[in-house]
């Protein structure tokens, strides 16, 4: 039987599979959702050589593929060529010849006419004849975490991050107004964006993270890592990623020792894959950093409390809802907690700054009941809230030839709990 799916062109940065961090998590239910309605074209690169062998795995989702590999310092090394062209270090990084070409060809063979860019620097592929259905999911505003990494560097890297976040808005602005849609993964991430390029905020939506919640769930807890008597404090996330580096360096030399010393015994266990030399330097007495685990459910579920301290942190947090999938007590600081379908003190615990979030977590490593009752109370707003196939349903609306500006505005804003009527997302072709 011929296949009725309509050709579709997915560019991802990153191989999306397999699904082990958090852009990749993201990518991977995109690439899941679209091709149980479309037939996927990927293109993508894969930078870490433990991912190779998994590029056979895609062609369960996708007609063909070209994965490139690349190698992360020289790509450092080429992307300088930016300074040269007055352009952003991010798009030289991500360019390749010969993926261009593959686009090109790919779109004119198969007749495509529909695109999805995962993350910005992506978008520079979408200029092709042909495309008439454009949508970038841009996840996060990169150039504002530039920027924001800027104010924590000395000089030089405090002017390169600062020139990165400067040339990566000129790009982004430009790539969304060539595009019929950008998504970003909360509203104030979009909102963000809507005031930086006022010029497309018609243009600007939604669609928010999800969870697997049958993998991430209670009963599939397995046995507990974590040795006999000592309550634990949990982190777990891709650990060579500056904000999760920033956040253990920051909880565990600044807010552990106070938290041990009003419970004794405590000990903070960093579990995740890559972990940076500046994590390594915290093991210790205190201090647990794993490395990659083969399975991180375990760690979750059997820790007392789960804390993401994270100071330079866009949009919801996967790790946050992993561990609420699992019905665990997350304490988290505000920076994600914005956006997030959860209130403070009933499905999680916000702290505004160190000293109160050193208070909460001993608050509630002191008392189980509450601790139990946050978990669950967690489990059931991710139920609730964050439905993969509910939020990516945002993607059929804009890749439908057929779907109304006023019918995708209404749709999205009742799917993120927002009043009806509001600016249409994608100019109907």
């Amino acid at each position: 039987m011929q296949d009725s799916r309509p050709p579709l062109l997915y560019l991802t940065h990153r191989i999306p599979y397999p699904p082990n961090k958090g852009d990749k998590l993201r990518s991977f239910n995109i690439l899941r959702q679209l091709a149980r309605t479309h037939r996927v074209w990927l293109g993508s690169f894969v930078d870490h050589a433990d991912d190779r062998r998994h590029i056979p795995a895609l062609r369960q989702w996708c007609e063909q593929t070209c994965v490139i590999p690349i190698e992360p310092g020289i790509r450092r090394f080429a992307s300088l060529r930016g300074l040269l062209r007055g352009e952003a270090l991010s798009l030289p990084y991500y360019r390749s010849p010969r993926l261009a070409r593959w686009v090109d060809q790919v779109v004119a063979e198969n007749g495509i006419r529909s695109a999805v860019a995962f993350s910005g620097p992506m978008a520079q592929y979408l200029d092709v004849p042909g495309l008439s259905r454009r949508v970038v999911d841009f996840c996060d505003v990169d150039s504002a975490k530039w920027t924001q990494y800027a104010a924590d560097r000395r000089w030089p890297m405090s002017w390169l991050y600062r020139r990165e976040g400067e040339r990566l808005l000129d790009f982004e602005r430009r790539a969304a107004a060539g595009v019929e849609a950008s998504l970003f993964v909360t509203e104030a991430e979009a909102e963000v964006f809507r005031r930086a390029a006022p010029e497309v905020g018609d243009r600007v939506g939604v669609m928010q993270n999800g969870v697997d919640a049958e993998y991430f769930a209670p009963a599939n807890a397995g046995a507990s890592p974590y040795p006999a008597g000592a309550p634990v404090i949990a982190f777990s996330g891709a650990m060579d990623y500056w904000p999760n580096v920033d956040a253990v360096c920051w909880f565990a030399t600044e807010l552990l020792p106070a938290i041990r010393r009003a419970m004794p015994g405590v000990r903070f266990w960093i579990v995740g894959m890559n972990p940076a030399p500046a994590v390594q330097a915290l093991a210790g007495e205190d201090v647990v950093v794993t490395g990659t685990v083969p399975d991180v459910r375990p760690y979750i579920a059997h820790a007392d409390l789960v804390v993401a301290p994270l100071r330079i942190a866009r949009g919801i947090q996967n790790k946050v809802l992993e561990a609420m999938a699992m019905a665990r007590p997350v304490v988290l600081s505000a920076a994600p907690a914005v956006g997030l379908a959860a209130r403070d003190g009933v499905e999680c615990s916000i702290a505004d700054d160190g000293d109160e979030l050193c208070r909460r977590v001993v608050e509630l490593l002191g008392d189980p009941s509450r601790r139990a009752a946050i978990g669950a109370a967690a489990r059931d707003c991710v139920l609730r809230a964050y439905s993969w196939s509910a939020h990516l349903r945002t993607l059929d609306w804009l890749l439908d030839a057929q779907g109304t500006d006023a019918g995708l505005a209404q749709a999205v804003q009742a799917r993120e709990g927002a009043a009806p009527a509001a600016p249409a997302l994608v100019r109907t072709p």
